[in-house]
C-alpha cells in the first residue's frame, strides 16, 4: 500500500474533485465517519457543509483540508467495500484522525486500486492537528502495519516505483471528449507540479511533453494571453496539440499561471543544491572522448537525466532544458553556465573534423574581406615577383597569411607630413587662443 497525504487552503477543491468524479461514473462514496447521518442520506450540501463548519472553528490555520489518497497494488482488485472500509479507518485512527469527520471515494479510473479520503485537521475545540512530517512521522508506521494486519502486498521503495511510476498518455486510447482528456491530464499534473522544481513555464512544459502533456498560453495576441489565462492540452505522436484544451481553473488543485509563478521562487532555491549532479554526470561523457549530441542524450538518460532540445521552424537547435528524473529539478542549460548552453553543447559534441569544416569558411570570408588592391591576388601576377630571391616565397603559407592579415591593419597609410601638419593646427590654435 502507498499513502499520498496532500495538505491544501481549500476544503470546496477536494470535495468538489471527488464528486465530480462521482457525477463521472468512476468513483463512489463508500462511507462517511463521525458524521451525523451514513453516507447515502447526506445530500452534497450536508456532507460539504459540515466539513466546512468544523474548519471554520480556527479561521487562523490557511491549511485546513486535508486529501488522503491509499494505492493498492493491482493485484489486490479484489479488496471490496467494507475490507476498503476497515483499511480506512484503521489508518484514520493511526495517522490521529480518528475522531475527524471524513468522507472515504473508492476510485475506479487508474490500473491500480485505490481510494480517496477528504477530512480537516480541525478538531471540535478548535486545535488544528499538526501536519508537519506527518508522512514520516505517523503515515508510514501506519502503512507498514495494515500491511501486516490485512495481508497486503509489501510495498517497499522499488516495488512503489514500478506500481506506481507514471507513463505517458496513450493518445490513441483518449477519446477527444472533455471529461476523457481531463482525467489524463489530471493524473499528469497531480504528479508533476508539486514533485518537480521548474522556474518557468518552458521548464515545466519539459517535463510535462515527456507525458504527451503541455501547459499553453496562446498567441500573444489570443485572449488567453492578453487576459493572464491557461490551458492544458494533449499532445500527439508528433507533439501537436489534440482534443479538447482543458482550462486551468477547472481543475480541482487550480494549476494556474499565477499558480505556477508562485511556485518559481521557492523551487530555484530548492534545486540549487542539485545543480552539481547534472553539471559532473555531463563533463564526465566528455572525459578522453568527444560524444556526439545523439550519444550525449542517450548516455544521459541512462543516468536519469533527460535533454529536451527546442528547434526552431528550421530545425535549429537554439534551446536546451535538462530534467533530472532522479532529483526532480529542471535547469535551462544557460541556468547550468555557459558551457552547459545549446550552442556550447553543440560545440563540444561536434567532431575535430567538424570544426575544421566549420573554421574554413571563416578564413575564406576574412581574405575576401581584406583591403589589400584586387591585383595582389590575381593569378597572372608578374614574374618578377615569382623569382627565387623573393622572401615571401620561402615564407609558409600559414605565415604568409598572417602577413598579409596583419598589413591590412597598419596604419602608416597615412602620410606622416599629414599627422604633423595636423599637430601644427592645434598649436597654433591654442596658441591663439591663449592671446
Amino acid at each position: 500500500m502507498v499513502a499520498v497525504i496532500k495538505a491544501g487552503h481549500s476544503m470546496h477543491r477536494i470535495f468538489n474533485y471527488n464528486e465530480n468524479k462521482v457525477k463521472e461514473g468512476v468513483a463512489e462514496c463508500i462511507g462517511a465517519e463521525n458524521f451525523p447521518l451514513n453516507a447515502d442520506e447526506m445530500s452534497l450540501k450536508i456532507k460539504l457543509g459540515y466539513l466546512l463548519k468544523r474548519a471554520e472553528l480556527n479561521e487562523n490555520v490557511k491549511r485546513n483540508s486535508v486529501h488522503i489518497s491509499l494505492n493498492f497494488d493491482p493485484s489486490e482488485a479484489h479488496l471490496g467495500k467494507e475490507k476498503l472500509m476497515q483499511i480506512a479507518n484503521v489508518y484514520m485512527q493511526k495517522l490521529g484522525f480518528g475522531q475527524q469527520p471524513y468522507l472515504v471515494y473508492q476510485h475506479h479510473d487508474a490500473g491500480h486500486p485505490h481510494i480517496h479520503v477528504v477530512t480537516t485537521n480541525i478538531q471540535p475545540d478548535g486545535k488544528r492537528i499538526d501536519l508537519h512530517h506527518l508522512g514520516i512521522r505517523k503515515s508510514e508506521p501506519a502503512r507498514k502495519e495494515i500491511e501486516k494486519i490485512f495481508g497486503l502486498v509489501v510495498a517497499d521503495a522499488h516495488a512503489r516505483r514500478e506500481a506506481f511510476r507514471l507513463k505517458p498518455v496513450n493518445v490513441k486510447k483518449v477519446q477527444y471528449g472533455r471529461t476523457e482528456t481531463k482525467r489524463a491530464i489530471t493524473n499528469v499534473l497531480d504528479a508533476v507540479l508539486d514533485k518537480y522544481k521548474y522556474t518557468s513555464l518552458p521548464e515545466l512544459n519539459s517535463v510535462l511533453k515527456q507525458y504527451n502533456i503541455m501547459a499553453d498560453r496562446g498567441s500573444e495576441e489570443s485572449r488567453i494571453f492578453q487576459g493572464g489565462g491557461l490551458v492544458y492540452r494533449i499532445l500527439d505522436e508528433e507533439g501537436k496539440p489534440i482534443g479538447v484544451p482543458i482550462k486551468a481553473s477547472d481543475f480541482y488543485n487550480k494549476p494556474t499561471l499565477k499558480f505556477l509563478e508562485e511556485k518559481y521562487n521557492s523551487n530555484d532555491a530548492q534545486r540549487q543544491r542539485f545543480k552539481a549532479r547534472v553539471k559532473t554526470e555531463i563533463d564526465r561523457l566528455f572525459v578522453g572522448k568527444t560524444p556526439t549530441l545523439d550519444e550525449l542524450v542517450a548516455q544521459l538518460q541512462k543516468k536519469g537525466i533527460h535533454i529536451a532540445l527546442r528547434r526552431s521552424d528550421t530545425g535549429l537547435i537554439y534551446g536546451i532544458t535538462y530534467v533530472d528524473h532522479q532529483t526532480r529539478c529542471v535547469f535551462n542549460g544557460s541556468a547550468l553556465g555557459k558551457q552547459y548552453s545549446a550552442k556550447a553543447i553543440q560545440e563540444r559534441c561536434s567532431s575535430p573534423e567538424a570544426l575544421k569544416q566549420d573554421l574554413l569558411p571563416n578564413a575564406g570570408q576574412k581574405t575576401g574581406r581584406s583591403s589589400l588592391p584586387a591585383h595582389n591576388t590575381n593569378t597572372s601576377l608578374p614574374s618578377t615577383l615569382h623569382n627565387n630571391t623573393n622572401p615571401a616565397d620561402k615564407m609558409p603559407k600559414d605565415n604568409m597569411l598572417d602577413a598579409l592579415i596583419q598589413s591590412e591593419q597598419a596604419a602608416d597609410y597615412i602620410p606622416g607630413q599629414l599627422k604633423k601638419k595636423g599637430r601644427k593646427k592645434k598649436r597654433r590654435k591654442n596658441i591663439s587662443n591663449n592671446q
